[in-house]
């Protein structure tokens, strides 16, 4: 378990965030209460906008929230790009992140050094580049079958030198500001590429984009954004303490004090087949942490939650094992009957998805999150949840419903559902027509 903190720094709160809101028509205000569940509106915030990760919230709604409560302590157990931890600091409230994918976590980590000196950041920056310019054919090794998909070999050669560049120079400087460097690169991978590379979609080599950009254009461009971005902040907010921890959230971390948490607020991931281990494969085999899909078992996958069926297939998960489990006791009986149900209609299927033991795992591992939670959280400690409820192969499963019942039976005092929008709704190209919801699932402690 890894342990991060961003430095408290001196400097004059304003409420720079909320401004915006008070200007707002009803309207506007609740099309945004509808999208707090997504992370759209974030790219337009600074630091959020640094690297658009493909799951999230709303940081402006997040933020509103800890003011709202004004917690001693906030704690996302699925902190992911950092949403919770960044609101945080701009509310003036503690906050301690879980991120048990190690990527994704250094993505967060280097976002929360935002408040670094913006001088320090400019002149790493030109040190880099004098490097990579120099190097005219610079060494690229054994080279991942997705980056030869992804780019053209003189854009390679580009991003390469880049990466060579910051490895070489990266001991020189200040941690914080070598991982802010790193955090620019790994960002502008997707813009640099010719291919289907959407940061909220899997990577789609075969899907051509009318435009892409200059490896040291894009660099300089990110850089120059950060810069702007910290002057604003340094500027506008007194930045309190984010700790983010490389920690699986279905175990209580020593660094986090029994009966210390108010406030949590998080967006677990949703039972609905989406691979977030996949979902930097670009970046980390640019990276040369992982040659090829294969490798995102033992590199990500066992860390995380069984929310996808690449997931529970790769770890030939038994579906009587997981219905077992006392973890789910509190709703075993439903449980079993749609897991029976998903392994009968699979046979049926052409993928025979094992949704069947997706699912089951699934809500093992969210029951285990919610005892995980239990010690850390004060008695009277409210905790939110951003859901969306599922139906693979057409069969509902009830999540928000389940998830509360199971955070009861941990020791949590009550729960309550707030729906913010539909899903699965427009039925063209869907797999099935059951609609679907999204919102906030409100726990009490």
């Amino acid at each position: 378990m890894t342990a991060i903190s961003a430095p408290l720094t001196d400097m004059v709160q304003l409420e720079l965030f909320d401004l915006p809101v008070i200007t707002q028509s009803s309207k506007q205000i609740a099309v945004k209460s509808a999208r707090s569940g997504t992370f759209t509106d974030n790219m337009k915030l600074p630091v959020h906008r640094w690297f658009r990760y493909s799951a999230g919230f709303s940081a402006e709604w997040a933020e509103q929230l800890i003011r709202e409560y004004s917690p001693s302590v906030v704690l996302d157990p699925f902190a992911g790009s950092g949403t919770t931890l960044l609101a945080a600091q701009a509310a003036g409230a503690m906050a301690y992140g879980y991120e048990s994918h190690p990527f994704v976590a250094r993505i967060a980590i280097a976002k929360t050094h935002w408040n670094q000196p913006v001088r320090k950041l400019l002149e790493a920056k030109n040190e880099l580049l004098q490097v990579a310019r120099q190097a005219t054919f610079p060494e690229m090794g054994v080279m991942p079958d997705l980056l030869a998909k992804c780019y053209t070999p003189e854009v390679l050669l580009q991003l390469y030198a880049l990466r060579n560049a910051y490895l070489a120079c990266a001991a020189h400087f200040e941690p914080e500001v070598a991982q802010l460097l790193w955090l620019a690169l790994t960002a502008i991978l997707r813009s640099c590429s010719f291919v289907g590379t959407a940061q909220w979609q899997y990577i789609l080599p075969n899907k051509r984009k009318s435009k892409s950009l200059d490896p040291f254009m894009a660099f300089e461009q990110k850089i120059t954004e950060m810069m702007a971005d910290m002057d604003v902040l340094r500027n506008s907010i007194h930045c309190s303490e984010a700790v983010l921890l490389v920690h699986d959230a279905r175990a209580v971390p020593d660094e986090v004090a029994i009966d210390s948490v108010d406030l949590v607020v998080t967006s677990p991931p949703y039972p609905n087949n989406y691979d977030y281990a996949d979902a930097t494969r670009l970046e980390m085999s640019f990276w040369g942490e992982i040659t090829g899909w294969c490798d995102l078992q033992e590199i990500v996958r066992q860390y995380i939650i069984r929310s996808c069926s690449q997931h529970a297939t790769a770890e030939k998960l038994k579906m009587e094992t997981l219905l077992a489990d006392p973890a789910i006791e509190a709703i075993r009986d439903e449980l079993s009957a749609v897991c029976y149900e998903l392994s009968e209609i699979r046979l049926t299927k052409g993928g025979r998805k094992a949704y069947h033991t997706m699912i089951a795992a699934y809500f093992c591992d969210l029951s285990k999150v919610f005892q995980a939670l239990r010690p850390v959280c004060k008695l009277g400690s409210t905790l939110c949840f951003v859901i969306g409820d599922s139906a693979p192969y057409g069969i509902y499963v009830p999540v928000d419903d389940w998830l509360g019942r199971l955070a009861v039976d941990a020791g949590f005092k009550s729960f309550s559902f707030e729906k913010l929008r539909d899903r699965n709704i427009k039925w063209k190209n869907r797999k099935h027509r059951v609609p679907l919801h999204e919102g906030r699932l409100w726990i009490k402690g």
